[in-house]
């Protein structure tokens, strides 16, 4: 099929071990992207070599690199794809994830059918082998995301299950090095723009979502980026001030259930 209009963005901090999986991912999608843009996120070690190396493999041109000059975070790497991107569909791909190979087609197909839907998202699967399964798809259904629904949790572990219109003008707030992205989402739904969430599991994760390794092992300081988020909301005028302090009471009560299941995990594990 020819290519959709799409620009995948993979924001790369070294990243050198998983990083093939992911792009292999995108270029065996039945609808491959447009381009793929992978930002070395001041990575300092080999991750860049190996960026430049990967994109020479593929076609000319269908893979960019942008080297940011220090390390600034998955936000700022993932502005920094939105700003040289060309296409006016952007998905976002976290570079340990891989995806479903019509990830593309199906979430693509839907927004091209539905032009006032802003933001698509989709289920995820998460697997402790490091395969990329083609499994099939099944019935596709369309839940529609309530903001209510997604102030009071976010259901989308990683932007690599989003995929979003270029034009809008949110950003990934700068800086920010967790739960960045619940926070573009709530920002967006709250201007009043559309979310959906299609029924497949069109991507993988290799890890749990919180309690494990990487940024969503750091709890505590999820935490107050996620309590954070609701007051940005607030001094933006998106919700009120009993919103605000009654979603953090609820955050503070998610947060505890997190810590028990995470400790559970790890008595499990040394059992």
């Amino acid at each position: 099929m020819d290519a959709a209009p799409v620009s995948a963005v993979i924001p790369c901090y070294r990243c050198a071990s998983t990083i093939g999986r992911a792009v292999s991912s995108i270029a065996a999608q039945t609808r491959p992207p447009a381009e793929v843009i992978l930002v070395d996120d001041g990575s300092g070690d080999g991750t860049l070599q190996r960026l430049r190396a990967l994109a020479a493999s593929y076609a000319p041109g269908w893979i960019r690199v942008v080297a940011l000059p220090e390390n600034r975070g998955a936000a700022d790497a993932r502005n920094a794809g939105w700003a040289d991107a060309t296409q006016p569909y952007l998905a976002f791909l976290d570079a340990d994830d891989a995806w479903h190979p019509r990830k593309i087609e199906l979430q693509y197909g839907y927004m091209a059918a539905h032009p006032e839907v802003a933001l698509c998202a989709h289920r995820h699967e998460v697997l402790a082998a490091p395969e990329v399964p083609d499994r099939p798809v099944g019935e596709v259904s369309v839940e529609r995301v309530s903001k209510a629904s997604l102030l009071l949790s976010n259901n989308f572990f990683a932007p690599t299950m989003m995929m979003l219109k270029r034009e809008l003008p949110q950003r990934f707030l700068a800086g920010r090095r967790h739960v960045d992205d619940h926070l573009l989402w709530m920002q967006i739904v709250c201007a009043r723009h559309s979310l959906v969430r299609l029924s497949p599991k069109l991507a993988y994760t290799y890890k749990r979502p919180f309690g494990e390794g990487g940024l969503s092992g750091q709890l505590w300081v999820m935490q107050k980026s996620e309590l954070a988020n609701y007051w940005i909301l607030r001094n933006e005028g998106a919700i009120g001030f009993a919103a605000a302090a009654g979603l953090s009471v609820w955050s503070l009560a998610k947060f505890v259930r997190r810590l028990a299941l995470a400790g559970l995990r790890r008595r499990r594990a040394i059992e």
